[in-house]
């Protein structure tokens, strides 16, 4: 005869004040562009601060003339599949970046601008990096507006500190 255990269910600490997470958004593609965005604005919704760096080619994310042109490659992204053998054909970068704005659309999820700001509205906070913004002739001027500051990375480390960090 075989008994059974009650389950045990965990008691998971809900609180999150004084939570704070960072991310750190490396890459400017357009697949790249919404894991660090969906979980900035998870961490929101769940009262958690949310902080933002900006950096390398993640800094086109911000960049008033490019954060509309986000473009999706197949080509070397072993995650793609049968894409990834056709990615060097004319026009499969632009056929992509279609599919993948498609896509994206079809489950409600806002595009990269619209996004970026309903996290700002949401009381997140967006920095780009010094050294990025310097070695691309970028001033704030050519940023957002809602984009807090050009900052170092030791100076996000100073106003991140102790939160948990992600490096996408």
């Amino acid at each position: 005869m075989t008994t059974t255990q009650p389950l045990i269910v965990p008691d998971f600490d809900t609180d999150t004040s004084g939570r704070t997470l960072a991310i750190i958004c490396s890459k400017g593609n357009l697949d790249m562009a919404y894991p660090g965005l969906i979980l900035a604005n998870s961490a929101l919704g769940e009262g958690v601060t949310a902080h933002l760096f900006f950096t390398f080619w993640g800094f086109d994310l911000i960049t008033k003339s490019r954060m509309r042109k986000l473009k999706f490659t197949p080509l070397g992204n072993t995650a793609t599949h049968m894409w990834q053998g056709l990615g060097g054909i004319p026009g499969m970068t632009g056929m992509a970046t279609r599919r993948m704005r498609k896509a994206i659309g079809s489950v409600d999820v806002p595009d990269v601008p619209e996004f970026l700001d309903q996290i700002v509205a949401s009381g997140g906070h967006l920095w780009g990096c010094r050294m990025s913004a310097d070695m691309n002739g970028l001033t704030e001027a050519d940023l957002r507006d809602d984009v807090e500051g050009i900052i170092s990375a030791a100076d996000f480390i100073e106003k991140t500190a102790g939160a948990q960090l992600l490096f996408i």
